[in-house]
């Protein structure tokens, strides 16, 4: 027999299912599977062991949630009632099959789901630091970075997403919803073709790759190209320009740029309003925002490249050039 309450699971899209279900025995299967899936004893997360910012960055997310189901919901619970109108007139066997196999796909879809939001969500913990303020981040912001990533099961790309999160907790408005939207799109293979091209990046006000030439040989080992370049552009993480490339203008006659904190001093021609050409490429304000957490690495011999290609344009002196080389 069923419990005489009826359960409410699922942020009551349950209900629809446990009241068809429940004529033909299936109510207490349903309650059950459902009960099993999303208890809070299966939770990943645990909050009586975490700090002050992760305890409220979950509470936000619980929150936020709990509202990214709704309309989904709704949606299901439309779409499954004018299903079973239309089958009323079919026998009570063919109903019960349809049903049983829409409550496994549907439990064990939402299942997944969670899993994935309390993975991404627990990966974020530590990533907060102690003067994070996750009470600020933007309920709707919560509840579209919810809706995009928790579809996601790849390990990898979990961590991405995880970093997102915890970058936006501790600096909310870090991470703009276009940026969300665009990390939805992204594969396992366009994160990584974007984190190689970041591991050319230096730090000039702005994280910058500075790809000289897109068929050098330095570049193209690590999967940077023409062919990549491009596929980049058109996912909306930079631009490229393979024909005349950027220019910052403005410049003083010496400033300091930092590879991966290595710093290098720059010493241009005239007192002031220089200019300098930073190569093919520039991060879009996307780009911006994923280079900083995208864990990219440097790579030793191409700051001994750029290096050398200051000093042959004379624009680093042989005194700094021996300094950056301590």
């Amino acid at each position: 027999m069923p419990p005489a309450a009826q359960p409410d699971t699922a942020h009551r899209a349950g209900s629809f299912w446990y009241n068809r279900l429940a004529p033909f025995g299936l109510g207490h299967t349903f309650y059950c599977l459902v009960h099993f899936h999303m208890s809070d004893s299966n939770s990943l997360i645990n909050l009586g062991e975490l700090s002050k910012p992760a305890t409220v960055l979950i509470e936000k997310i619980s929150d936020a949630v709990g509202g990214i189901f709704k309309p989904s919901q709704i949606k299901r619970i439309a779409k499954a009632e004018a299903e079973a109108s239309l089958i009323e007139a079919e026998t009570q066997i063919q109903i019960t099959d349809l049903h049983r196999r829409a409550l496994h796909r549907f439990v064990e879809e939402e299942a997944q789901k969670q899993a994935n939001i309390e993975s991404i969500t627990a990966d974020s913990l530590p990533l907060l630091e102690d003067n994070s303020s996750p009470g600020n981040v933007d309920d709707d912001w919560i509840t579209n970075f919810f809706d995009k990533c928790r579809i996601v099961s790849d390990a990898d790309m979990q961590q991405l997403w995880s970093r997102v999160l915890a970058g936006e907790a501790n600096k909310p408005g870090a991470f703009s919803r276009r940026t969300v939207n665009l990390i939805s799109d992204l594969d396992k293979r366009d994160a990584d073709l974007f984190t190689n091209l970041c591991r050319f990046g230096w730090m000039m006000g702005k994280m910058t790759p500075l790809i000289f030439d897109a068929q050098n040989e330095i570049y193209d080992k690590h999967g940077i190209n023409f062919e990549t370049l491009n596929h980049l552009e058109t996912l909306g993480l930079i631009r490229f320009n393979s024909l005349t490339g950027f220019r910052v203008t403005q410049l003083p006659k010496r400033f300091r740029i930092h590879y991966y904190g290595k710093p290098v001093e720059l010493t241009l021609r005239k007192d002031t309003d220089n200019d300098l050409d930073v190569g093919k490429v520039l991060l879009t304000n996307a780009g911006q925002e994923l280079a900083l957490i995208c864990g990219s690495q440097p790579i030793p011999e191409y700051f001994d490249y750029a290096r050398k290609r200051w000093v042959d344009k004379k624009l680093i002196t042989d005194c700094a050039t021996e300094q950056s080389k301590n």
